[in-house]
């Protein structure tokens, strides 16, 4: 008697969204997802910064993973669009030219995050909304 086989598991995605540079050195961004038990050459960093030390416009300084541990902020791109980050979305920072972004904790005191940076040239294994898998 042979044993009924199990389907293997649909794919699992973490919700994502990513800075990019435009043609002109500004700064946009794209949503997506990022597959789950992917492995990936990164480093790593924590970082926290307190309410009232948000940033002005900078660029990422390079192109890494940023991990929220703790905090919900609004991200602002060279256009004035925005989108939130919060813990559950990883945010994959690739706008290393131009004026870059700016962002603004919106809720807790803190931002607690870790960075993982990878190469420039890595795949960053992200996946556009706009692309069918």
């Amino acid at each position: 008697m042979t044993q009924p086989t199990t389907p293997p598991a649909a794919p699992a995605y973490l919700p994502a969204i990513r800075l990019l540079n435009t043609p002109d050195s500004g700064c946009t961004f794209e949503t997506g997802r990022l597959p789950t038990h992917t492995h990936l050459a990164v480093g790593y960093c924590f970082a926290e910064t307190t309410i009232g030390n948000e940033h002005r416009p900078h660029a990422a300084p390079r192109t890494q993973y940023v991990v929220t541990l703790r905090g919900k902020l609004r991200f602002t791109v060279s256009s004035g669009e925005t989108f939130i980050i919060e813990p559950g979305i990883i945010l994959v920072a690739k706008d290393v030219l131009g004026p870059g972004h700016s962002w603004d904790l919106i809720a807790g005191e803190t931002w607690e995050r870790l960075y993982l940076p990878f190469a420039p040239d890595a795949d960053d294994q992200f996946i556009p909304d706009n692309l069918k898998v």
